[in-house]
């Protein structure tokens, strides 16, 4: 929530800003070189780096009169972080952009900084730069760099028929966060803080690879959009088992208040920022790791080998699947 008072960032200037930001965080031993620099240096033992990047706009990925600045620092970590992690890898260092008007109030920039070092310290990664420009709006931009530790990338199209189809992490609750905060519903926090602080299983996309997982992919913008990447680049067809898939009680009780479907939350609902994989039918699943499907030969993805026929998932320049075209994910 934006403080009303206190010195904006215009009065403050822009390198106090970023000295606040970067003061007092912790830098793991794979930051060679940290903020202060025009450069970072960091270590890559591995030989290869897992990137990727992403960005929440204000009034379009999170408002401030939901969700506190320190959330929204923790969210563009998640959403970072369970890229490389389903790719793998583990992160070890974050790269920030921040965008602001200049009459923001500084503390909002602190509280949000804080909680993207926050999260990156507990993922034992560093903030090691960034930059801080003038917006129309609060926009974060964050970059992960990840290490693979001498495995193979699990990449989308490693998928073969015969394969399991698992899930790390469950589906549907940020989905139903979201709904509630747009119907003004208070009952069901842990749904709502699921949608305003996404908490990836971030050691299980490693902990999969390890185990001889052959594909996978962050379940961002839904389950049946984001294994549709697979099956995709895999040239096959996944098939979901509903019964598998049980929508958990708060989600079903979240549903019933709001007059709402829960498989849509479950299926099509983003944000989660699960992890989900393929692995050959020989392989045990890893601790974390259930069981919700099978690859087969074909294309697309069936739910109890039907076409589901709801929405697929988010995608960005679509009109939006929710009532409320402030906020979408």
């Amino acid at each position: 929530m934006r403080d009303p008072v206190g010195p904006t960032v215009a009065e403050v200037g822009e390198f106090p800003t970023i000295a606040r930001a970067t003061a007092g965080r912790r830098q793991p031993v794979s930051t060679l070189v940290g903020p202060g620099h025009d450069a970072a240096l960091v270590a890559a033992p591995d030989g290869r780096v897992a990137v990727s990047t992403d960005m929440l706009v204000e009034g379009r990925h999170f408002r401030l009169d939901w969700s506190t600045p320190r959330q929204v620092g923790r969210k563009a970590v998640a959403q970072n972080g369970a890229d490389v992690a389903a790719m793998g890898a583990r992160p070890t260092a974050f790269l920030v952009g921040l965008g602001c008007p200049p009459d923001t109030p500084v503390s909002v920039l602190d509280e949000i900084s804080a909680g993207i070092g926050e999260a990156a310290e507990e993922l034992g990664a560093g903030v090691v730069g960034g930059d801080l420009v003038q917006a129309d709006q609060v926009i974060v931009a964050v970059t992960v760099l990840g290490d693979l530790g001498g495995h193979a990338p699990l990449l989308r199209s490693g998928a073969r028929p015969g394969d399991t189809v698992a899930l790390a992490g469950s589906t549907g609750r940020s989905a139903a966060g979201l709904a509630l905060l747009l119907a003004g519903n208070d009952g069901f926090p842990e749904l709502v803080d699921a949608h305003r602080e996404p908490t990836p299983p971030y050691a299980a996309g490693p902990a999969a690879t390890v185990a001889g997982a052959v594909a996978g992919t962050d379940i961002s913008d839904g389950l049946l959009a984001d294994l549709g990447h697979i099956a995709e680049a895999s040239g096959v067809r996944i098939t979901l088992d509903p019964d598998r898939l049980e929508p958990a009680a708060p989600i079903g009780a979240a549903a019933a208040a709001l007059g709402a479907d829960p498989w849509e939350w479950v299926l099509a609902g983003g944000e989660d920022h699960a992890l989900a994989a393929c692995f050959p039918p020989d392989v045990p699943l890893p601790d974390d790791w259930h069981r919700i499907g099978v690859v087969e030969d074909g294309h697309g993805v069936t739910v109890a080998g039907s076409p589901h026929p709801g929405p697929g998932g988010w995608q960005s320049f679509t009109p939006p699947l929710r009532s409320d075209t402030d906020v979408s994910r």
